[in-house]
């Protein structure tokens, strides 16, 4: 019976658990454990079966949404500190500069998630 639950939960939940840590550790460690954690995710993807692979593509997913949403953000942050010279940008700055924020916030509470998901055994 313990063989057919560990088999159902499949190969790879420990490093799906890691990555899911790391990610939610990301803020405090100035995303550094996030890249960590990329890795991790990457690392077990070929060997995890189950719930696990579910999870590690989540990971992987969510990294790779939340990045180049980043990426678009700063690129407004920039274009908006340049048009702040003339006093246009300010309110965009502002803006842009709340939502690279709330980026943040989704990213960390939809890690807590998933880590709570995968150790109840449930598909993030």
């Amino acid at each position: 019976m313990t063989d057919q639950i560990s088999e159902a939960r499949g190969n790879g939940r420990d490093g799906a658990v890691l990555a899911w840590i790391l990610y939610v550790l990301s803020i405090p460690s100035a995303n550094l454990l996030v890249l960590v954690g990329l890795v991790v995710a990457y690392a077990c993807r070929g060997s995890a079966t189950g719930l696990a692979a579910q999870h590690i593509e989540a990971q992987i997913s969510l990294f790779w949404s939340v990045f180049w949403i980043t990426i678009g953000l700063w690129g407004l942050i920039a274009v908006s500190a340049v048009a702040s010279i003339f006093l246009i940008g300010i309110p965009f700055l502002i803006l842009f500069g709340l939502l690279l924020l709330l980026v943040t916030i989704w990213f960390t509470v939809k890690s807590v998630l998933g880590l709570l998901a995968l150790l109840n055994d449930r598909p993030a």
